[in-house]
């Protein structure tokens, strides 16, 4: 007698896991102020992005990276990764003029008790090329972007 399809059928049943929920964080004023950057308005630079749905790509590849890094281990141990990437496609597609709003908290209230150093940053940044590389951004249209992240560095970088 075969087994497998009363197993497979017991499976298919079964309750599957509540998905992963954001944890609560201190109650702030979210504005799009707080993506600490004026948005770009040029749709061939979202569209170099491939829209949304490319930014959505773009932040699941670098954070699944980012968090396998033992050079970042450390940072991202205790981080809500459900809000993170939530946040980060915000500020990316309000950044990249994707008509989204951005409803984090700012990068200096973000990062503030982190303790990110500037290797650790500079090794984010490369992880962030490397998945606008994996989705077919063109070089000069991710410059455009790292251009308007840059000045948030004095903000993230604490140690």
């Amino acid at each position: 007698m075969n087994r497998l399809p009363i197993v497979l059928a017991l499976a298919v049943t079964l309750p599957t896991p509540a998905l992963a929920q954001e944890r609560p964080v201190d109650p702030y004023t979210a504005t799009n102020a707080n993506a600490d950057a004026i948005p770009v308005a040029d749709p061939e630079l979202l569209a170099a992005f491939h829209g949304k749905d490319g930014i959505s790509r773009i932040i699941d590849d670098m954070v699944d990276r980012a968090v396998a890094d033992p050079k970042l281990e450390e940072i991202f141990h205790a981080t809500d990764l459900v809000r993170l990437r939530r946040t980060l496609k915000e500020q990316v597609g309000y950044i990249l003029g994707a008509g989204i709003d951005y409803t984090g908290r700012d990068m200096k209230a973000t990062h503030k008790d982190q303790g990110i150093n500037t290797a650790e940053f500079n090794a984010l940044v490369e992880i962030l090329q490397a998945s606008m590389d994996k989705e077919g951004v063109p070089f000069r249209a991710q410059n455009r972007l790292l251009h308007k992240l840059a000045p948030m560095r004095r903000d993230v970088v604490t140690r």
